[in-house]
């Protein structure tokens, strides 16, 4: 019997299509999934970039790439009654920015965040927003 050596890239994309696999089967027994997963790659983009979801859902961003990464709302593209979210625990855009190192993300980590009002939601990753890594999600 030989074993099989899987980095822990391989692992999480294995976990990952698993999950997505348990989420479709559950969507088509008719149940809906109250959780979505959003990755971080290499590339420095959140896939997918854009989400749809539903108020009271569960977002978890996944680091699978071999850096550092955060999560950070726009604080000015969440709507008004929404509570501000970013990895760190951060209250404020600002804070997020100013403590960067609090909130970074480790390879083969996550963030997970609940989303309890509707509308439309804006964010990045702070070191690399400059490379395009933004993304939205959207509740209904």
């Amino acid at each position: 019997m030989s074993l099989k050596y899987y980095d822990r890239r391989t692992v999480l994309r294995l976990s990952t299509a698993t999950l997505a696999t348990l989420s479709t089967a559950g969507c088509l027994s008719g149940q809906a999934s109250s959780i979505q997963t959003i990755t971080m790659p290499d590339n420095h983009t959140f896939e997918p970039k854009t989400t749809t979801i539903k108020s009271g859902e569960t977002v978890t961003w996944t680091n699978e790439s071999d850096i550092q990464h955060t999560v950070t709302a726009y604080e000015d593209e969440i709507p008004d009654e929404a509570a501000y979210f970013a990895s760190g625990g951060f209250e404020s855009e600002r804070a997020a920015r100013n403590r960067i190192n609090e909130g970074l993300i480790a390879p083969g980590e996550d963030y997970k965040h609940t989303f309890d009002q509707p509308g439309t939601y804006g964010y990045y990753c702070i070191p690399h927003e400059s490379s395009g890594m933004v993304g939205t999600i959207r509740i209904e």
